[in-house]
């Protein structure tokens, strides 16, 4: 039968609705069946399980194609900007980012070296209850065997392993809870300088490889955007179209799926609004049929107003509360860079416990990065330093471990110092945090326990003032006072104005760190 041009616009204005539709149901978003939904109401009813408030200490790998050049954090983007280090780097190195781009060192990627389980059983000895596995960066490659992303996963090239997976094998197999970040919702505009060009120079207007359309599925469709899009998105905008929306919550949800994770981190707040919310929700309903409809995860978001009426857990970049919270929280920090760099100067074991002690006296968790070379090795000086926290937790975690704040956080010179701005998603205040000594105190409790974060050895004895019986607190009586550590009860006067400790002739090998008195009371 000859189709008439008139009978065709009428087959398909019959089809349209049809057709629509199709599209409809191939592009919605679907997560698993469980107690939430996505929307900010359904995920107000979620509430912290127990478990993560005890367990005080994580330690996470950053870890990915970027480390492969162990040049720093963010190379997939600062290649592409002329005048930059990591540009100048790589035009020296590997070439013009016309003709070498980030797609061709992704290969480079190997692992050769890289053993989970011996990793994971240092990261046990050193204390740690949970560990993070990076899932995905800005650089939009998968870390793990991607349904949504098939040629730029850790299994179709680079180590060709299933990176995620192995991790999450590791940890579980020695009874650490498992988590995984993504930092992929912020992929779409943060990859744009791929689409750039030199300003000056013999290649300037020489466009980038990331203009390539054969390679768009690592760099980006931009096809759409208004003119000068590249130029003007900013790193972290998450400026994208729902196509995108929808695509980073089928990937972030195949991840879930196929991981099941205790935790999952995301860079920023919540991202996307519904998209972005509902993979909340995924997280949540996955979490509660794996234990009997009990949630068991968080999600965590660095926006304060997301958190504050259920839905996620509060986590600070690079920094930290002045006060106590009335949620647990969390710090995500690094002893370096967050991506390997080659001779960068790293947190010394002080540092670290200075930060732990502090933090979970204000009701927080510490994630600590200890960023992996390509190889997948420690370096010496990591070793060094994770051997620092060792010695040191294996003496003091006690006071660590399933405490609680007391009725104030702790006292000395670095108590009077404010560094957090409250309200900012991203407030990286923890280099303007004070040193602590022997006389800042940082406090937790167990039941009628006290504990006291000494962090440095006293000339003389340890004065408290916090604890003395006119204070405002109302101290309990204190009936004896150990050194953790050592068995023998230690000397003491709790008078009006201070509590005073006489201390033993010989600190402990980690005295320089800090020590830690556990306090019985009535």
């Amino acid at each position: 039968m000859r189709i008439t041009r008139r009978r065709a616009l009428a087959l398909l204005a019959t089809a349209a609705p049809a057709l629509k539709s199709a599209y409809a149901q191939q592009n919605k978003i679907t997560i698993a069946p469980g107690p939430f939904v996505g929307t900010p109401t359904s995920l107000q009813s979620y509430r912290f399980p127990g478990w993560f408030a005890d367990a005080k200490f994580g330690i996470w790998a950053h870890w990915g194609p970027q480390s492969a050049i162990e040049y720093g954090d963010w190379y997939a983007r600062n290649m592409y900007l002329q005048g930059t280090d990591q540009y100048n780097y790589h035009v020296e190195t590997y070439g013009h980012p016309s003709k070498v781009g980030y797609k061709d060192l992704v290969p480079q990627f190997k692992a050769a070296r890289w053993d989970p389980d011996h990793l994971m059983d240092l990261y046990v000895k050193a204390g740690a209850k949970y560990f993070f596995s990076m899932g995905v960066h800005h650089d939009n490659f998968d870390l793990w065997n991607s349904k949504h992303q098939p040629r730029w996963n850790a299994v179709a090239t680079g180590p060709q392993r299933d990176i995620v997976g192995a991790w999450a094998a590791a940890a579980r197999k020695r009874g650490l809870r498992f988590g995984v970040s993504e930092h992929l919702s912020n992929s779409y505009d943060w990859f744009t300088p791929s689409h750039l060009s030199d300003t000056t120079g013999p290649l300037a207007g020489v466009s980038y490889d990331g203009t390539n359309p054969a390679f768009s599925d690592l760099y980006h469709n931009y096809e759409g955007e208004p003119s000068g899009f590249a130029e003007t998105a900013k790193d972290m905008g998450r400026v994208a179209p729902d196509r995108w929306k929808l695509q980073y919550f089928n990937r972030i949800k195949d991840l879930i799926d196929q991981h099941q994770p205790d935790l999952l981190y995301t860079d920023g707040g919540i991202p996307f609004d519904e998209y972005g919310y509902s993979t909340v929700a995924e997280l949540y309903n996955v979490s509660a049929k794996r234990s009997n409809g009990k949630v068991e995860a968080i999600y965590f978001s660095k926006q304060a107003d997301q958190c504050s009426s259920g839905t996620c857990a509060l986590d600070r970049e690079r920094g930290v509360l002045d006060g106590i919270a009335s949620n647990p929280w969390q710090t995500d920090t690094c002893i370096g860079e967050w991506h390997y760099k080659r001779g960068v100067a790293y947190k010394s074991p002080k540092k670290v416990i200075d930060l732990l002690v502090d933090i979970v006296s204000k009701n927080g968790n510490l994630l600590l990065n200890f960023p992996l070379p390509n190889s997948g090795e420690l370096d010496f000086a990591e070793r060094e330093i994770l051997d620092g926290i060792t010695a040191w937790m294996s003496v003091n975690s006690e006071a660590i471990y399933a405490t609680r704040p007391w009725k104030i956080y702790g006292e000395g010179p670095s108590t009077k110092v404010t560094i957090s701005s409250s309200g900012k998603e991203f407030d990286p205040n923890e280099s303007k945090k004070p040193d602590l000594n022997a006389s800042d105190i940082r406090f937790t409790t167990k039941g009628s326990t006290i504990y006291a974060f000494v962090q440095g050895w006293p000339k003389g004895p340890a004065i408290i003032s916090s604890l003395a019986t006119n204070r405002a607190q109302n101290p309990p009586k204190i009936t004896s006072v150990k050194l953790l550590g050592r068995d023998e009860s230690l000397m003491f006067v709790q008078g009006a104005d201070e509590l005073s400790v006489t201390l033993p002739t010989n600190p402990p090998p980690t005295a320089d760190i800090g020590i830690t008195l556990k306090m019985t009371t009535t």
